[in-house]
Formats: C-alpha cells, sequence, structure tokens
C-alpha cells in the first residue's frame, strides 16, 4: 500500500472513530455529525481504493459517480449500490439549517457506512 492509499485509510479511520463517538455520546451527542463522517468514511476509503488502482477520479463527494468508476474496476461494487445512494445523502442533508438529524437516521447512516467499511477494507486487504 502507497503512501496515499494510507493517507486516505488514516482519514477513513478518523472519521469512523467520530461517527461511532457521536451515535454514542451520551451528553450532547451530535447526529448531524454522525451521519455527515459515515459518508465521509465510505468516501474515502472508495479514494483509497481507487488511488490504489491508479485509477483517477474527480474531486467530488459523490459516492455514486465514484462507485461508477469502482465498478469498472470490479463488478462486485455494484452489489452495494443501494447503501452507496442511501449514504450518498448523508454528505451534505444535515450540514446546514433547515434539517436536523436524530438517532435513529444515525444509526441507519452508521449501518450502511459499517458494511461498506468492512467491503472496502477487504478490498483493499486491511
Amino acid at each position: 500500500m502507497n503512501a496515499l492509499v494510507s493517507e486516505w485509510v488514516a482519514k477513513a479511520k478518523g472519521d469512523f472513530t467520530t461517527a461511532m463517538r457521536e451515535l454514542r455520546a451520551r451528553k450532547q451527542p451530535n447526529f448531524d455529525s454522525a451521519c455527515f463522517h459515515a459518508q465521509q468514511v465510505v468516501e474515502k476509503y472508495l479514494k483509497a481504493y481507487l488511488q490504489d488502482c491508479a485509477a483517477s477520479f474527480p474531486k467530488t463527494h459523490n459516492l455514486v459517480a465514484l462507485l461508477e468508476i469502482c465498478i469498472q474496476l470490479d463488478a462486485s461494487f455494484d452489489l452495494h449500490r443501494s447503501s452507496m445512494i442511501a449514504l450518498d445523502g448523508y454528505a451534505v442533508r444535515f450540514r446546514y439549517p433547515g434539517d436536523s438529524a436524530d438517532k435513529s437516521d444515525a444509526r441507519h447512516a452508521l449501518s450502511h457506512a459499517v458494511l461498506l467499511r468492512r467491503f472496502l477494507r477487504a478490498k483493499l486487504g486491511v
């Protein structure tokens, strides 16, 4: 694993830790943040995978756009399309005034992130 792939993985791990901490917080949990970081976990693991494959990818936060590139390299990624679509909305949905996440939203986002994280870590051999 090259240095840039390792850095993407480290960033993804940090986002996962933050998402889980916020979901589990007893005092002043930030469910908005848990949802955002759940999406970020998968985005960064996708970028680590693409970097590991030496595939070029655009600067985007769109998981489905990144998924389409991954599918060109490995068709098994398509099996996770529905989770990617569900998680993709968490990138911005709760980042601005007008809508706030609750614990159920955070659990939903994290459930997708956990599934996709496991899949992507296996693809990366970590």
